[in-house]
């Protein structure tokens, strides 16, 4: 069999581990061909592809970003379609594809399968939110990498005695600011799920500073301030019609420094979050995905995801792939804000 393989949406640690768990164990156990589409679905819109021999991916599980490129290239626009797809890929001989992505990246394989495409898929998002997965790999490199930035901020507010705002990705829920948020000691995470007014997170701010400590908190890119309706977004949309969010932290540093009083300075992470290498739970995470996405080519399992539940690698649909997204639950935030302010408190 002659496969395809993509990776689309925004670039994460981990990818090239996918690749070169897919290549090896296709050629190794069952004699497959590949080839890989340069730049996501780019590539299948344009019939744009390179062959993955096996000494394509010697090495590559500890390589950032992707061999193959990425880009966030819509399936059905700009000259795309189901009958340019299926051209393409009759006039190159390739049977089946492994998408490597997200949500929209899924959304648009499910559709394509639906249409009769052989299609079968791999979770790929940094922010760790689809529901039909226990973790996705990149989580964990970006929890790494984000705190690894709290860790060095913190000894620069210390040093002025400033308060610091720390801006980490995440889109629609708070699983990167939850997590570094708690590693780094921080005094207020802010996250998608909960609402909290601007009077609480300076409270937080004041007990924290009241201690003689510098306050830290770590907001996610989608929080939502009790006085706002929506996540803050000022670059417009991208290519599947969703938001580009990134800003809050500038806008919560006047605020916080208006009704505290004390210096605040605000940083947004941003991309350094989804660079460099990958941590070795990621590269285990991903080099399994691989492996298991294979076995559900060969046995024709298409319009379905590889997924982890606990520890071991299962297989799910699209549709039930893209039902929700996972979020924070409750008693997950509660367990973190028992650290948050208190100038009683030990922390």
């Amino acid at each position: 069999m002659k496969i395809g393989i993509l990776t689309s949406g925004g670039d994460c640690p981990g990818l090239n581990a996918v690749i070169r768990g897919a290549v090896l164990k296709g050629i190794a156990i069952y004699g497959h061909e590949f080839v890989g589409f340069r730049d996501g679905w780019r590539g299948v819109v344009e019939g744009d592809i390179i062959d993955i021999p096996r000494t394509m991916v010697r090495g590559i599980a500890k390589q950032g970003g992707t061999i193959l490129g990425t880009s966030r290239t819509n399936p059905f626009e700009n000259g795309g379609g189901l009958e340019v797809i299926k051209a393409h890929m009759n006039r190159l001989g390739i049977d089946a594809i492994i998408a490597i992505g997200g949500e929209g990246t899924l959304a648009a394989a499910k559709r394509l399968t639906d249409a009769g495409l052989k299609i079968v898929g791999v979770p790929k998002t940094v922010d760790n939110d689809l529901d039909a997965t226990d973790y996705t790999f990149g989580f964990d490199t970006a929890v790494q990498i984000a705190t690894e930035a709290i860790d060095r901020l913190r000894t620069t507010g210390e040093s002025h005695h400033r308060c610091m705002i720390v801006e980490v990705m995440g889109r629609h829920v708070g699983w990167i600011a939850l997590h570094a948020g708690m590693a780094a000691g921080a005094h207020a995470i802010l996250i998608p799920e909960q609402k909290v007014s601007l009077e609480q997170i300076a409270q937080w701010v004041k007990e924290a500073h009241a201690r003689g400590r510098a306050p830290l908190v770590v907001v996610a890119e989608g929080f939502v301030p009790e006085h706002m309706e929506s996540p803050h977004s000022e670059r417009g949309l991208d290519t599947f019609g969703r938001p580009r969010l990134g800003g809050i932290a500038d806008r919560l540093a006047p605020e916080l420094e208006a009704r505290t009083g004390i210096e605040t300075r605000s940083t947004t992470l941003g991309h350094i979050q989804r660079g460099g290498v990958p941590t070795a739970s990621d590269r285990v995470l991903a080099t399994r995905l691989g492996m298991a996405a294979i076995h559900s080519v060969t046995e024709g399992r298409w319009g379905t995801m590889v997924a982890l539940k606990g520890t071991d690698i299962d297989r799910v649909s699209f549709q039930e792939a893209l039902g929700k997204l996972k979020t924070v639950p409750q008693h997950r935030y509660d367990e973190a804000a028992v650290l948050f302010g208190y100038a009683s408190g030990p922390c």
